[in-house]
């Protein structure tokens, strides 16, 4: 007999290959699936160039907070500077309009003054004057000038100059016109007449001391 000329070689056919994970007859999970490798992790190199990045943008933002922080605290001190140049020129400001309004004042003190001094501060004239020199004085108007007191070139006009045995340094002996002051303005100097020590006064008494007479 004779032999087909297919025999002894396998027949070629479609093939199929079971890729599911689970086993359908057993259920289990096959080993090809169980062992197939994880998904390898991104290098170190990414994490790190990340990483850097991240410090940049940081070290960058606290640099311009470090700058805004310095404007802000520039701007606060300027500010504070302004307000207070302000409120110096405002009570400046003030006491010069204070200081002229009152000055416009003094010669009617002057004559209450002298009208008190001669005992012609009476009735309602007397009245009046009190109540000028009360608001006055709430506004800050201070009169000074006494006799006896130091000699102060700074608050007072000496009109009149002598020597005096009475004194030990240059004194006030009269007041020939008070002064005025607001605070440490001075609004008028007191007009006074001083007194020097006499140095011929030590010479006299020395002359003077009783000795013997003769007798």
């Amino acid at each position: 007999m004779t032999s087909s000329p297919d025999e002894g070689e396998e027949k070629e056919g479609p093939v199929i290959r079971d890729k599911r994970r689970i086993d359908p007859e057993t259920g289990e999970v096959r080993a090809s699936a169980a062992e197939s490798p994880a998904p390898e992790a991104p290098a170190n190199g990414g994490a790190d160039q990340t990483g850097g990045a991240a410090d940049e943008e940081v070290s960058a933002l606290k640099t311009q907070l470090s700058e805004r922080l310095a404007d802000l605290q520039r701007l606060k001190a300027e500010y504070d500077n302004y307000r207070r140049r302000v409120e110096r020129d405002r009570v400046a400001v003030r006491e010069q309009a204070l200081g002229q309004v009152l000055s416009e004042l003094l010669p009617v003190l002057d004559d209450i003054g002298r009208a008190r001094d001669h005992d012609e501060l009476t009735g309602g004239f007397k009245s009046v004057a009190e109540s000028l020199e009360a608001v006055t004085g709430k506004l800050g108007l201070e009169r000074y000038g006494e006799k006896g007191e130091p000699f102060d070139p700074t608050v007072h006009e000496a009109l009149m100059h002598s020597l005096s045995a009475e004194v030990t340094e240059t004194s006030v002996v009269d007041v020939l016109q008070p002064g005025y002051r607001i605070g440490e303005r001075i609004l008028r100097p007191a007009r006074v007449a001083v007194a020097d020590p006499d140095p011929d006064a030590d010479a006299g008494e020395a002359d003077g001391e009783p000795g013997d007479d003769g007798e």
